[in-house]
């Protein structure tokens, strides 16, 4: 066999390898994407019942709504909220410390098609680039350093 025959093959091998592990690694990564969406883009591009997706917006004023619910032995505090669009979002669990209305948040988690309602399983919320920790504030207050 000549040089050349044998440079084609190995190119031809090393492409193969390459070209399954490139297919292995997309399809396992598939698994991990999560798109984000704005409320009207749900409302009209209604995604899977089971696919995760990401949603975000402002707090609507006066949308908040907490409700215990009594299991069995246990207690759960189900949030509900709507965020710009009037999508309602449901979420059991706590919320961050920079939650309020009238500010950014960002949920993960499913559309429910038949309530039409955001199930979160986790609630992100945003701040402005000026936000500043309480704690580093009272630090350069009383160092009088400008913030």
């Amino acid at each position: 066999m000549k040089a050349k025959h044998k440079r084609s093959i190995f190119i031809l091998f090393i492409m193969t390898f390459v070209s399954i592990g490139a297919y292995i690694l997309l399809t396992n990564l598939r698994d991990n994407l999560v798109f984000f969406y704005s409320p009207s883009e749900i409302l009209t591009k209604i995604p899977k019942a089971d696919q995760k997706i990401r949603v975000g917006g402002m707090v609507d004023s006066n949308s908040l709504e907490r409700r215990i619910i009594e299991d069995s032995e246990k207690k759960y505090e189900e949030i509900s909220f709507t965020i710009s669009d009037l999508l309602e979002i449901k979420y059991f669990g706590i919320l961050p410390d920079l939650f309020r209305e009238g500010q950014g948040v960002v949920a993960e988690g499913f559309f429910d098609l038949e309530d039409r309602v955001f199930n979160a399983t986790n609630v992100l919320a945003k701040h402005d680039e000026n936000y500043m920790p309480p704690e580093i504030e009272k630090t350069l207050d009383r160092k009088g350093i400008e913030k």
